[in-house]
Parts: structure tokens; C-alpha cells; sequence
């Protein structure tokens, strides 16, 4: 892999801004349609100034696509504006997956993406053991999770962890 540029972030420190987008990535999250085998992710990339840059869900576009990799396909992955950016995702991005050749984390390492804010780390139910988190650290990458916007993850996910579903009307 190419030598990266990281432009250090301010990774343990979560600020308003960060609970803003989070939110933002939540409800896109909302908008997938549902799969018996996959999550409902969203995902907001936002530059180093703080202005969005793109946004995706799984399955937006195409039954397979996931949510980061949705949000990065409408940017260049050279594209200046990524270098010191950061990734808001309701899961952490998938380490391997079948339904594609390149994973999200893999995606997320092609860039200069320097900070991945996650709600949750992905449970065991579709995958034996997501290493995302640790695969994007051993990179540079500062990953930083919002614990307290796990059950909001959660409850987009209902559908496949056995929770009581929530009625959108």
C-alpha cells in the first residue's frame, strides 16, 4: 500500500459536532431497506473543516453496497478534500465480506481518511470476527466510538438482533 499522509485528529475527544453527524449517519441508517442478512448502516464523510462531503446507507443503490462504501463511491478516491477527513458509521466497517471484493476498511485505507467515528462494533451474528477497528489503528487511522449512540444503532437493526421494532408511523 502507498505511503499515507495523516493529518492527526484529535481521536478520544468527541464534540458536539461529532453527536451531530452521528445522528446524520443514524438516520440514513433508517432509510435501508431491511435485509435478513445484513445491517442497516449509514455513514457521513465530512472534510477536516468540518463540511460534509458525501453520505450513504447499505444497500442504497445496489443490494450489495455498503453504507461507507456507498458514501466514498461518489468521491474520487484521491479526491484532496479527503486527506484529514473523517467517516461517521453506525458499524464499524467490515474486514471481509462475500458480496464484494474490497471490504470498507480496505475502502477507508485507499484514502486519507484519517478519523473513523463508529456506534458499535459488529457483533458475531453475520460475521465470527470483524477486525475493522484494529485493521484501521494498525494503519494510523484514529478510530473513536460513540457508545452511547449503540442502541440507536441497535434499534435500526432490530430486524436481526431479536428486538422489539420500533412502529415509524
Amino acid at each position: 500500500m502507498a505511503a499515507r499522509l495523516r493529518v492527526r485528529g484529535h481521536g478520544g475527544t468527541i464534540t458536539a459536532m461529532d453527536r451531530m453527524w452521528m445522528r446524520q449517519a443514524i438516520d440514513l441508517a433508517g432509510r435501508c431497506p431491511p435485509s435478513d442478512g445484513a445491517f442497516s448502516v449509514g455513514a457521513v464523510l465530512v472534510d477536516a473543516s468540518g463540511q460534509k462531503l458525501a453520505c450513504g446507507y447499505s444497500r442504497e443503490d445496489d443490494p450489495h453496497v455498503h453504507a461507507e462504501e456507498s458514501a466514498l463511491g461518489k468521491l474520487n478516491p484521491a479526491d484532496a478534500r479527503l486527506t484529514g477527513s473523517a467517516l461517521y458509521t453506525t458499524l464499524e466497517p467490515c474486514s471481509q465480506r462475500k458480496s464484494r471484493p474490497v471490504t470498507c476498511t480496505e475502502h477507508i485505507l485507499r484514502t486519507q481518511i484519517s478519523r473513523v467515528i463508529i456506534a458499535w462494533r459488529e457483533p458475531s451474528l453475520l460475521v465470527a470476527d470483524c477486525v475493522g477497528v484494529e485493521t484501521l489503528r494498525a494503519d494510523g487511522v484514529i478510530v473513536d466510538e460513540l457508545p452511547d449512540w449503540a442502541d440507536a444503532a441497535h434499534a435500526v437493526n432490530a430486524h436481526l438482533l431479536g428486538l422489539p421494532q420500533s412502529d415509524k408511523t
